[in-house]
Order: structure tokens, then C-alpha cells, then sequence
């Protein structure tokens, strides 16, 4: 892994993160890692990061970060958008709040000359 469970602990100002097993963090952490990969064409694993550039670093804990809290949120997993018991009733946003951060600003000195992610390319046919 490029950072540990601690970090993103430390890095959060969320207590579901903070208090979050470190064993799930990890899985976050690979999450935010494959997102990483997907946009820069490449797993930062060559010598020359290492160390972990600091702008890479803070775009795998903002990614991370948001992992862990989508993950961990209980509401997002249920279909309900509202639901009314007697006097009662609430309403949960699509996601709860809970904003993908953009971190293309902090990886695109790292993307691979050349490379195009898949969910860019277009797919045209003639006419």
C-alpha cells in the first residue's frame, strides 16, 4: 500500500474514519489506490515515487477518505429515499452528503504521457 490505515486516521477530521478498523481502511485504501491508477495510467510503483510525491499522497488520502466514509455509511446502502413512521418522517439525499472529491488537479503532473482512460474514449460509428 502507498499510505496506511494511520494516515488516513489521522488525516480525517471524521470520527466514522477516525474510529473506523483498520482492516476496513485498508480495503478503502485500495479503492482509492485503483482510482489513483485509473486516472494517472499507472499504481505509482515505479522508484521514482518513491518517496510518494506530497500531492500524490493528499489526493490517496482525500480518496481514501471519502472510501471510508461511503463505506461506513449504513443509510447510503438502503433504497429508501423517505420513509414516514406515524408523525414521523426524513428524507436522505442520493449519497448523503457525501461529495467525490476531485483530485484530477492533484495527480495530472503524474498521468502517463499518452494515456487516455477508458471511460474517455468514444466509441463512434459512420453514418
Amino acid at each position: 500500500m502507498l499510505i496506511e490505515p494511520t494516515d488516513v486516521a489521522s488525516y480525517s477530521v471524521y470520527d466514522r474514519v477516525k474510529n473506523r478498523q483498520e482492516e476496513l481502511l485498508a480495503q478503502d485504501i485500495i479503492e482509492a489506490e485503483a482510482e489513483a491508477a485509473l486516472i494517472t495510467g499507472h499504481r505509482f510503483e515505479d522508484s521514482v515515487y518513491d518517496p510518494l510525491p506530497d500531492k500524490a499522497k493528499l489526493a490517496l488520502l482525500k480518496l481514501a477518505q471519502y472510501f471510508a466514509l461511503v463505506n461506513s455509511d449504513e443509510s447510503a446502502s438502503s433504497s429508501y429515499q423517505s420513509e414516514k413512521m406515524g408523525d414521523y418522517s426524513y428524507t436522505v439525499s442520493g449519497e448523503g452528503g457525501i461529495q467525490r472529491p476531485v483530485v484530477y488537479h492533484l495527480l495530472e503532473e503524474f498521468i502517463t504521457p499518452g494515456y487516455v482512460p477508458e471511460s474517455s474514449r468514444l466509441k463512434v460509428r459512420s453514418l
